[in-house]
């Protein structure tokens, strides 16, 4: 028997046995036809009910006798024992042809929405039209907007899944497919929004937003909900500290978030929980170098867009001999301006001023400071109070002891709140008192989880290697997989540095050493550890830089740990347009991350490479004097 396969979900296409059917059956109503009979109860239908359906505009003989011609059609490619046709009855056999809606319904019972989006190419039988038949066109929009539904649907939970392992790309593709099936849907626009966003295509998910409008006004007469509207308005925040990170406009794509599935899934489903009213702490661990922070930013960027409010803040080894300095950066990365903080006493906003200048400024003459540790604990409740707070510390281990100790009474007092408490601490450093603590009641008296982040295996390495280059054959990829891995010992941080040089014409020594030992981390290395491979990987990421890039680069390692935009634009003589798009870059290839306060390396190992290969002593001399004049 042929093997008959029919795309319903798009623009029809029937195949057999692989290959396309006879140009005589993808005539209007023959395809209508076997579609229709697929789509019946028991796939049967009367002779009278099929003329009628397709043939009304014919006289009885007329139509009888175009309904025996198109039954021939299907018998020839289906074969006679799959169309079964008597006196009154016609029906397809039970395998006599397969849909492409049929396998959507079973894999949206599994819930593989990731495969039954795939599956989507437009509308019901896209394209098709007998306007002659009325009653096959009533049947026709029932079947549309049926499936638009049951698509619509899919391709949101599509989304929501690639969003859910990080590949903010993927799900992009599909929230646009989505967008394109229903121009007048706010959630497939919403969907389509946050996914661009999260790839760095603000101005896509822009786009995305005006385009909706148009077509609510132009179809309903009708304006963007509210709820929509407050999603619009998160994209277009980028302030420093941004609420999102756009891609500058010649940027190459962001390295996928590979072999972090769980992880992520681990944080997202923290924070849904936190949204719902129930305190949550999270503890991610990792050595410098695996993707700590790269995870925390993914689900921080994702919590951006959410009515939430959101206050971030990295510490350096320079944090700890300042009290209190961990808390002012949280009150400049979003807790200061934050909804709801207006509720607080006068006396902690006192204590809060005492530690912010704009927070002072904001509520001048607030009274007597509290202690700031009760005032921190005070702005907490009252933003929560307004909507779910999202607080994310990175490098928590730099903090200084007054912020760390107060951090298990904040915990404490947030378990019925809609709060989530996010903390990064480097695996091997010192630890304090107050994470001691935390770590022990969260088996006990705390909602969360502690996240380990490791290096990746050879599969994770493979996967991007397929992605940063997928010209490559198979036993290119493994071999080079096997490379990546010898050389970097699975640290993700050095595999895409290595990987995106090897991609830009960077060929790696044969003979060059094996790095880390098992028990070496970026830590304890110095460039000199480093094997050549990694140093040359680097220094051609570095080389591969604008100019611009390259001098604010360059000034940022020889300035200091975090370096304000001001320093840097004495340091480099930059006007202010071109050291923002400069810092973009930066950003964006994950050079530098960016908070309220500064610029810091992502990796202050690749600092170190930079002052020691590609930066002379004089260099960093004239930076360091261009910033001080």
């Amino acid at each position: 028997m042929p093997g008959v396969f029919c795309r319903v979900l798009g623009p029809v296409r029937v195949t057999v046995d692989g290959a396309d059917a006879p140009a005589e059956l993808l005539w209007r109503k023959h395809v209508a036809l076997l579609v229709y009979l697929a789509r019946s109860p028991r796939r049967s239908r009367t002779r009278e009910h099929l003329t009628g359906l397709l043939w009304s505009d014919r006289d009885e003989r007329q139509a009888r006798h175009s309904l025996s011609e198109a039954l021939r059609v299907l018998r020839r490619a289906l074969g006679d024992e799959q169309v079964v046709a008597d006196v009154d009855q016609v029906r397809l056999a039970p395998d006599a042809v397969m849909l492409d809606c049929d396998r959507f319904v079973e894999l949206c019972e599994r819930r593989d929405w990731t495969t039954a989006a795939a599956l989507v190419d437009g509308d019901f039988l896209e394209g098709l039209a007998i306007p002659e038949a009325s009653d096959f066109e009533n049947w026709l929009a029932g079947e549309r907007a049926r499936w638009r539904a049951q698509v619509l649907e899919a391709l949101l939970q599509g989304v929501a899944a690639a969003l859910a392992r990080g590949d903010s790309a993927s799900a992009a593709r599909v929230g646009l497919r989505a967008v394109a099936l229903d121009r007048t849907s706010e959630p497939a626009a919403r969907a389509a929004m946050r996914a661009l966003t999260l790839g760095g295509d603000r101005a896509g998910a822009l786009r995305v937003a005006d385009e909706l409008a148009r077509a609510l006004h132009e179809t309903l007469g009708a304006a963007v909900s509210d709820e929509t509207a407050r999603l619009v308005a998160r994209v277009r925040d980028t302030r420093i500290g941004r609420r999102v990170v756009a891609a500058p406009p010649t940027a190459r794509p962001r390295p996928p978030l590979v072999s972090r599935g769980v992880e992520l899934a681990t944080l997202t489903t923290a924070w849904q929980r936190a949204r719902g009213g129930r305190g949550q702490v999270v503890i991610v661990e990792g050595e410098p170098g695996e993707g700590k922070t790269r995870l925390i930013e993914e689900l921080v960027a994702q919590a951006r867009l959410d009515d939430a409010t959101v206050a971030t803040a990295r510490a350096v080894p320079a944090d700890q001999q300042t009290e209190w300095s961990t808390l002012s950066g949280l009150l400049a990365g979003g807790l200061g301006d934050a909804p709801g903080l207006a509720g607080v006493s006068p006396e902690a906003l006192a204590g809060l001023g005492a530690l912010d200048a704009d927070v002072r400024a904001r509520f001048r003459g607030a009274g007597p400071a509290a202690p700031a540790g009760e005032a921190l604990q005070a702005a907490v409740g009252a933003v929560a109070a307004e909507r779910p707070l999202l607080i994310a510390l990175d490098d928590v281990q730099w903090s200084d002891a007054a912020t760390l100790a107060v951090l298990p009474a904040l915990a404490r007092d947030t378990t019925a709140r809609p709060v989530l408490l996010l903390l990064g601490v480097s695996r091997g450093s010192s630890q304090s008192e107050g994470l001691d603590e935390l770590r022990a009641r969260l088996s006990r008296d705390l909602e969360g989880a502690v996240v380990r982040v490791g290096r990746f295996d050879g599969a994770a390495l493979g996967e991007l290697v397929r992605w940063a280059l997928p010209r490559y054959a198979t036993d290119e990829a493994e071999r080079l997989t096997r490379r990546v891995e010898r050389d970097t010992g699975g640290l993700p941080l050095l595999a895409v540095a290595m990987l995106e040089a090897v991609a830009a014409g960077f060929v790696p020594a044969p003979d060059a050493p094996a790095w880390p030992s098992p028990t070496r981390t970026l830590v304890d290395s110095l460039p000199g550890d480093l094997p050549p491979t990694i140093i040359g990987a680097v220094c051609r990421r570095y080389r591969a830089l604008s100019e611009n890039a390259q001098h604010v680069l360059a000034a940022a390692a020889a300035l200091a740990e975090r370096v304000d935009s001001g320093p840097l634009a004495l340091a480099t003589g930059l006007a202010r347009a071109p050291l923002e798009r400069a810092l973009d870059a930066l950003e964006w290839e994950r050079w530098l991350v960016a908070d309220a306060r500064g610029y810091v390396f992502t990796a202050p190992i690749e600092r170190a490479v930079l002052l020691q290969e590609m930066i002379t002593p004089g260099q960093a001399r004239r930076y360091r004097a261009n910033a001080s004049a």
